[in-house]
């Protein structure tokens, strides 16, 4: 029987599961990750607040899997082979007829010093430390920024560090304690966050002048060092910092000899195929894709792609050629405890919202949702 092999358990790995028996694909489905149960980190942005705990957060896929009738696969990919119809894994290896790539990115972690910092989106346990160091401070500065790929500006998830910065100040005002800290936000970007559009870059610089917050904008990194953020515009102290890097291809994509993008990321085209690879296709951000500069690195993104991955793979299987392009489309709420801002873009307009308490409501909501087809 024809196999369909998945690499990944994340948010563009699970849609495409599901899109594909929707299509009514009736082939074996294996998929192939070291862990058989779901993260949802978009929450982790409320567990230094309280608002969720790890635990809530990790949703185990065992009857996902039986319900869709795919086999998992514990094991970490270590390369593939004859133009991706083998898998290479550190638990043997693994033949397929289509292969898609959901492993999601990795951080780039050549910044000097950077064990200095926490990487929130790294996993869970990060967004636990922080709740512990922050639980522990009774004051000092919290240095928090961003940065992109160097050589592939798209590939940078900032957005949850813009949620970090808001919800931990909220969080100290609740408790009381924000006078006791200063919060600076640092990005080598003068208008950091653009991908949301100019408006959404106003309005998140303005909250920041009105909270309180300083910023360091508009200067290179240098390095990370014990207490210290160092930039080309100068240094200054840190008792906490939180920095996410920007982000280029899983390591194993070193011994897959599969077209790679300046920034690192596997070359993609708007069909979600791989450039030059039979039967090859990826999602979410482990690829490289055409699309508006504005293109966002994104779980609902991942989902989009994973949908046109299905349906092209589908058409594949029945005869047909792969027509479906992927939609190109940003959402993001920046939340910030008890009010949160609505952003969206598409391929043909945007929008705005106002800072409002729905908004938050909405997100809160929309989790319980996403996550309902998978608990």
């Amino acid at each position: 029987m024809t196999n369909v092999t998945i690499l990944g358990s994340g948010f563009g790995a699970l849609t495409t599961i599901r899109d594909l028996r929707r299509r009514g694909v009736d082939a074996d489905i294996t998929v192939i990750s070291p862990r058989d149960d779901l993260h949802y980190l978009p929450s982790s942005i409320w567990l230094p607040a309280g608002l969720r705990k790890g635990a809530d957060l990790k949703i185990p896929l065992a009857s996902f899997f039986a319900e869709h009738r795919a086999h998992h696969v514990k094991a970490s990919v270590t390369g593939l082979a004859e133009g991706g119809r083998v898998v290479l894994t550190d638990g043997g290896d693994h033949r397929n007829d289509q292969l898609v790539v959901a492993t999601g990115a990795r951080f780039i972690r050549k910044l000097p010093g950077i064990e200095h910092a926490l990487i929130p989106c790294e996993g869970i346990a990060v967004g636990e430390e922080i709740e512990r160091r922050l639980t522990m401070m009774t004051g000092g500065t919290i240095a928090i920024g961003f940065a992109s790929n160097p050589n592939e500006q798209g590939a940078v998830r900032g957005g949850p560090m813009f949620e970090f910065l808001f919800i931990i100040d909220s969080l100290l005002r609740r408790q009381g304690r924000r006078d006791a800290f200063k919060l600076i936000f640092f990005n080598p970007s003068p208008r950091p966050g653009q991908r949301l559009g100019d408006k959404a870059v106003d309005g998140l610089l303005r909250e920041m002048a009105q909270r309180g917050i300083e910023t360091r904008l508009g200067h290179k990194m240098k390095r990370f060092e014990a207490g210290k953020v160092v930039t080309e515009g100068g240094d200054f102290p840190a008792d906490l910092i939180l920095f996410m890097p920007g982000l280029t291809g899983p390591a194993w994509l070193a011994n897959a000899d599969l077209p790679l993008s300046p920034g690192g990321l596997i070359a993609g085209d708007a069909f979600c195929r791989v450039k030059d690879r039979d039967c090859v296709w990826v999602v979410g951000d482990a690829g490289s894709f055409p699309g508006p500069d504005w293109l966002p690195k994104q779980a609902h993104q991942a989902d989009l792609q994973a949908k046109a991955a299905a349906a092209n793979i589908a058409a594949i299987l029945k005869g047909r050629d792969a027509v479906t392009r992927f939609k190109a489309e940003l959402v993001c709420i920046v939340d910030m405890l008890d009010k949160a801002m609505l952003v969206y873009r598409g391929e043909r307009f945007g929008f705005l919202g106002p800072k409002m308490a729905l908004f938050h409501w909405l997100k809160r909501a929309f989790e319980t949702h996403y996550l309902r087809a998978y608990r």
